[in-house]
């Protein structure tokens, strides 16, 4: 059964899409990261495995993990901060280099680790879906710590497998975070040293899996379950530019790369449409807008 559309009276601009690549019926596309040269990179959640699609558009894979994994981010040339859980259930932090596992840390107090960002060159900020926290990884001494935990963070049903915090990027001296289960986009004020400040709710009643910022400010978000990409204006006002008939059935996530704004999904796994799941794919929108840096 299909949720109520959250999204019924939101105005409908529909920008041009072209699917990329597709992947087999029941892959889990989770997040993608976008190196310099326009390679994108795209974790495949339930395998455990990590895809890399080159300019020309040639599929290979990059690297794989004995588990299964979430967030991805680009942290150098060739360098990749990932996170997961171990084949036997443990959360996990690991850097890639070169398609090769560089070092791995497990994180036994975590949960659900998902969404990657920066917050400056040496820390990553992660989503820990299920405890509702934000975990900080630091590049140098590879330690990672709580950054902040919060009710607003958290599910407000724990029988409820959609994730809380989910995904998460700095835009000026704000973290805005997406808590899926709750439908809230939060904004986080950065305080000195980075520290996190009270969260404070900037738009209710919105379903976002992960996002991006173009510089105006505009955050470009996946809707997952309602098969849908949405621009959210600094102002809090939703407009949607992409449905399911443009590939956006199951949607996860998002990133920019020059004016153009691209999209995994997973074909509906966790809410198949009314035909069933369909493969999985990699879809490029023309926004015309551009990327905020990360």
């Amino acid at each position: 059964m299909a949720p109520p559309d959250i999204y019924a009276d939101a105005p409908v601009e529909l920008v041009p899409a072209q699917s990329l690549v597709t992947f087999p019926v029941n892959t889990f596309l989770e997040n993608l990261a976008i190196a310099p040269n326009g390679y994108i990179f795209v974790t495949s959640h339930e395998a455990g495995e990590i895809y890399k699609l080159d300019a020309q558009q040639t599929l290979s894979l990059y690297a794989s993990i004995d588990g299964k994994v979430s967030g991805i981010a680009i942290t150098g040339e060739d360098r990749f901060l990932i996170n997961g859980w171990t084949a036997e259930g443990v959360p996990f932090v690991a850097t890639l280099f070169q398609g090769k596992v560089d070092s791995l840390h497990l994180i036994p107090d975590g949960a659900f680790l998902n969404g990657i960002t920066p917050i400056d060159p040496q820390h990553y900020l992660m989503a820990d879906s299920y405890r509702g926290a934000i975990w900080r990884f630091d590049l140098e001494t590879q330690a990672a710590d709580i950054w902040l935990e919060h009710p607003l963070l958290a599910r407000n049903d724990v029988t409820d497998p959609f994730p809380a915090v989910n995904g998460l990027k700095r835009f000026g001296d704000f973290l805005y975070v997406s808590n899926t289960q709750q439908k809230l986009l939060l904004r986080i004020p950065l305080g000195e040293g980075l520290t996190a400040q009270e969260p404070e709710v900037f738009v209710s009643g919105t379903n976002i899996d992960d996002f991006a910022f173009d510089t105006d400010g505009n955050l470009y978000g996946a809707t997952h379950v309602y098969n849908s990409v949405v621009r959210i204006d600094p102002q809090g006002h939703t407009t949607i530019i992409a449905q399911a008939e443009q590939g956006m059935t199951g949607c996860t996530a998002v990133a920019f790369y020059g004016p153009d704004l691209y999209v995994v999904n997973n074909g509906g796994m966790f809410l198949p449409p009314p035909g069933g799941v369909e493969p999985a794919q990699i879809v490029r929108l023309a926004v015309g807008a551009i990327g905020a840096p990360l």
